[in-house]
């Protein structure tokens, strides 16, 4: 059959580039120690940055959670699938980040795939002449919520604030929409934040800030990106991750409340999709507890001991350890085989580090990411270092 002949050379072509991705399946709760095919290995691989995810008060407020809503929310959130604990979550999570927005309240979506899709398209859907000013290096979401929205879309260099500003000032929407992760999940660096907010306020854009790798890791009680750099505006659109930091699952953009109203109204992936469970709901209201609490302030001071760790002790000379102050270490080693090649290496020394190619990353900068969480041990970490500067030199 020609359609399925011509799928399978695809897949070649792939395969002879180093491209072919596959899965592997772990037997073991999300930790720093997992099983996977009989093996036990050493995870620097996740996104559960604060180690929450296989937390017991987690585990007990979901069985809670489903002892009290059962399993499925049976409809979207319009028509019969907004329960009660939906409805806890997003006032609590509009407390959460309120100090930063102006008459904030939250609006939780299945996936923050999801809650991109819906902001870029709910902000945008009443403008035909609408502008999107999208970050280079923005996730895969943003860029095909985007997409999605048939806007014009503008792509700035990262980081660039001069290219941002001659944009800006250039454009005749009225409805201007600047995206750009918070922390880029590739990189592992920090957008300027402040510096973006003040052109948008500038040019009168609204700033779409997608906090997916920060929120609960950054800020001193774990409120994210906005509370990291001491921001409040009206202007701000914020999106956070449940499955990261928080440990379980789902996302949220909070924002004033009559864009969260036009979210509702005007939202397709919100609108047309079935609501979580709501036992998930119920468990994320227990995980704000500890990200907030003194456990997550202890759990996110391990962090950044651990990430000053990995700094000090890497001792590289071919490859080159991006700079960045959060969980995400990239180690861009360039060529895709190589790349492979090293991640399979340490796989074998128990050590499973994600290797990432093109083109979720630019060509020639494919990369070890190794991710760290507050559930790893120094010792744990020491690990990781001896493995990563034998490796290079071999």
């Amino acid at each position: 059959m020609e359609l399925l002949s011509r799928l399978d050379r695809q897949l070649q072509t792939l395969e002879q580039h180093s491209l072919i991705r596959k899965r592997r399946t772990v037997d073991t709760p999300c930790g720093p120690r997992v099983r996977v095919a009989g093996r036990e290995l050493l995870a620097f691989c996740s996104n559960d940055y604060l180690g929450l995810a296989g937390h017991p008060a987690l585990a007990e407020a979901l069985r809670e959670g489903a002892s009290l809503y059962g399993v499925g929310s049976g409809a979207s959130h319009l028509i019969s699938g907004h329960g009660r604990a939906h409805a806890q979550l997003e006032e609590r999570l509009a407390q959460f980040v309120g100090a930063h927005l102006e008459s904030p309240r939250a609006l939780t979506f299945c996936t923050g795939y999801m809650a991109n899709l819906a902001v870029l398209t709910g902000l945008t859907a009443g403008d035909k002449d609408a502008e999107i000013f999208s970050e280079s290096l923005n996730h895969a979401s943003l860029i095909d919520g985007a997409r999605l929205s048939r806007a014009k879309v503008s792509v700035y260099p990262h980081a660039d604030l001069a290219a941002l500003d001659a944009l800006l000032a250039a454009s005749g929407a009225a409805t201007k929409v600047v995206v750009s992760d918070s922390v880029f999940s590739m990189d592992g660096d920090l957008a300027p934040l402040p510096a973006l907010l003040a052109l948008c306020e500038q040019h009168g854009a609204w700033l779409v800030v997608d906090d997916a790798h920060g929120f609960g890791a950054l800020g001193a009680n774990g409120h994210g990106a906005l509370e990291h750099f001491a921001l409040r505006s009206p202007y701000l659109v914020y999106m956070g991750t449940l499955g990261k930091a928080a440990g379980v699952g789902g996302a949220f953009v909070a924002a004033h409340e009559i864009v969260i109203e036009t979210l509702i109204q005007k939202s397709r992936p919100y609108i047309f999709t079935t609501a979580a469970p709501p036992a998930l709901a119920h468990a994320l209201l227990t995980s704000l507890d500890l990200l907030e609490g003194e456990e997550g302030r202890a759990r996110r001071a391990h962090l950044q001991t651990l990430v000053a760790q990995l700094d000090a002790g890497l001792q590289l000379k071919r490859w080159r350890r991006m700079p960045s102050s959060t969980a995400i270490q990239p180690i861009v080693i360039g060529d895709n085989a190589e790349t492979m090649n090293a991640g399979a290496a340490l796989y074998e020394q128990g050590l499973w580090v994600g290797a990432i190619r093109p083109p979720t990353v630019p060509l020639g900068t494919a990369r070890l990411r190794a991710t760290l969480s507050a559930g790893h041990s120094s010792a744990e970490v020491a690990q990781l270092i001896t493995a990563l500067n034998a490796l290079e030199r071999t």
